[in-house]
């Protein structure tokens, strides 16, 4: 009988590439797509005004004329972990064409913490040790009422108008995600 013999270490390697690509495809299948709703009937956003690490009070309002991914999260949720490097990726490369990334921690209720400066002595290192480049803020229980936020992570992407364009309940699905974008970026002001 003739067939292909892997040794002990070739067999390890192959066992943990598959593995890794059955995760990968498990992983794409959890992911959630959005449409964008037809500009007639979008909503306006609910105005965020939250403040940074600093104090300094960041308003939604403030970033009409842009495209706004306005991504609710928490350290210990393990969706949004992931998808953080698709928004970091995203932030990067459309910044300059008008899109602005805002994060909303949502740390003080997912970890049952007591303060503000509780949950950010967890967010501060993490946004540092991920290098977030855009905005990031401390949700509070207003925000989290006027999104309905029932489950993270939740992402929202809000026309250049400041109204509700798409909503992804889950781990955005990044091919979607960025065609979305590519597409409010090209709607007139």
């Amino acid at each position: 009988m003739t067939g292909v013999r892997f040794g002990v270490g070739t067999a390890a390697v192959l066992a943990l590439a598959i593995s890794s690509a059955l995760g990968r495809a498990a992983q794409e299948a959890k992911s959630v797509r959005a449409d964008l709703k037809p500009a007639a009937t979008r909503t306006p956003a609910p105005e965020v005004a939250l403040p940074d690490a600093s104090g300094n009070i960041l308003w939604l309002s403030a970033f009409r004329g842009r495209v706004v991914l306005l991504d609710f999260w928490a350290t210990a949720c393990g969706g949004c972990v992931q998808e953080i490097p698709i928004f970091v990726e995203m932030s990067n490369a459309y910044k300059a064409r008008g899109l602005e990334a805002v994060g909303v921690s949502e740390d003080i209720v997912y970890e049952d913490l007591k303060s503000a400066d509780e949950a950010w002595q967890k967010v501060t290192p993490f946004a540092r040790e991920r290098r977030i480049p855009y905005a990031i803020v401390m949700g509070d229980s207003r925000v989290a009422a006027d999104y309905n936020i029932k489950a993270l992570p939740l992402t929202c992407l809000i026309d250049r108008k400041g109204r509700v364009a798409a909503a992804y309940l889950g781990v955005v699905d990044r091919n979607n995600l960025e065609t979305n974008i590519e597409t409010l970026l090209a709607e007139a002001r």
